[in-house]
């Protein structure tokens, strides 16, 4: 055992220095699910299409509905993903998301780990968008928008949580994206930026903790989606295709489903998960390695056009997880918006909508 693991951090190790890109390493050895085996329509099925080998699936939204589906169990950590491809042409209102949820079994305290994609006019681009709630925290949310360096019409991609009791994280094509810790200890950064005051952060109950099934989902988003609901889905020219593959579940399973949910987060079924949670947090593809962190600062940097952690319009204080680079946040208008991105506007946006804001 002890010589595994010395091994196991020699690799780590040699992962950090090397000259070539590890953030992908040791997504493509994860196993993946068959549809019917793990996961079962939600609604709109007259719009859902399975591969004949089942390891495929495709969800439509037209006039009449849209589509989605929902994992047979819920899980209270672990690795989720899908290969994804989006939509092509004039999507503006159309919404993807993949994403973690109890929100059907604690509907007042839900927690929730999302993967938006939202369409746009055609000859402009999909934005991305990530949310972190836990225990019903919706009015204070945690968004970050992105555009994506590739056609996510034109091909596949790879989009990955990965959820421990410690934190969470979003990956693009293996490269992590975002990280939101459960407590983290405030860090010095070389340009003069600190993270929030105090000698460390902790979400608190803000954290997801409860068990969560894995959702996906196409509708129609035109009240918030496209620059605020300025523009709407357009049906002539739809119909809207999502086509998902390479789905993943590696967690570990709750005990039970619909009510007794409620009681799982408490006892021993948490007990039972502490050993899944560490062989899955020491896996090659969850230790965040400093070449990990230069990638997604390096995503962050260039993708990134809204964060909530720059958002001082609406959080004064930085939230708990947020690390405050003082050189970064000069990118940045008070609203949260990048400074690149706004230039083509000439006002300041309306508030951030997510879609759990905009279903209350």
């Amino acid at each position: 055992m002890a010589a595994a693991a010395v091994m196991l951090l020699l690799f780590f190790a040699s992962c950090m220095h090397a000259a070539v890109f590890c953030a992908a390493a040791g997504f493509d050895e994860v196993p993946t699910v068959a549809f019917d085996e793990a996961f079962a329509p939600l609604f709109g099925e007259s719009n859902m299409v399975r591969s004949s080998g089942g390891d495929a699936v495709s969800i439509t939204l037209d006039r009449s509905t849209g589509s989605g589906f929902i994992s047979k169990r819920y899980y209270h950590h672990g690795l989720f993903s899908a290969d994804v491809k989006l939509p092509a042409g004039h999507t503006a209102g159309v919404v993807v998301a993949f994403y973690l949820s109890n929100g059907d079994v604690f509907e007042a305290t839900h927690d929730e780990l999302d993967f938006e994609f939202l369409g746009n006019r055609a000859g402009h681009r999909w934005r991305m968008q990530t949310n972190v709630y836990g225990n019903g925290s919706t009015a204070r949310g945690r968004e970050e928008r992105y555009v994506l360096p590739f056609d996510p019409t034109a091909a596949k991609h790879r989009f990955s949580i990965l959820w421990s009791s410690s934190s969470v994280v979003f990956y693009v094509d293996g490269t992590p994206v975002r990280e939101a810790q459960h407590r983290r200890s405030r860090r010095r950064f070389t340009d003069g930026g600190m993270g929030p005051d105090g000698d460390d952060s902790d979400m608190g109950a803000d954290y997801p903790s409860k068990p969560m099934a894995v959702y996906v989902t196409i509708w129609d988003g035109s009240t918030w989606a496209t620059e605020n609901g300025k523009h709407t889905v357009d049906y002539r020219h739809g119909p809207f295709t999502a086509d998902f593959s390479g789905l993943v579940l590696r967690g570990c399973p709750a005990d039970a489903t619909g009510a007794d949910i409620r009681q799982l987060h408490l006892g021993a079924s948490t007990q039972r998960c502490a050993t899944a949670e560490w062989e899955l947090m020491t896996a090659e593809y969850a230790v965040m390695t400093a070449r990990k962190r230069a990638d997604m600062r390096r995503f962050r940097r260039r993708q990134m056009v809204y964060t909530v952690c720059y958002d001082t319009d609406r959080y004064p204080a930085a939230l708990p997880e947020c690390e405050v680079n003082a050189a970064e946040r000069q990118m940045f208008e008070r609203w949260g918006e990048s400074k690149a991105s706004f230039r083509s506007r000439t006002t300041a946006p309306a508030p951030l909508v997510s879609m759990m804001q905009a279903a209350d």
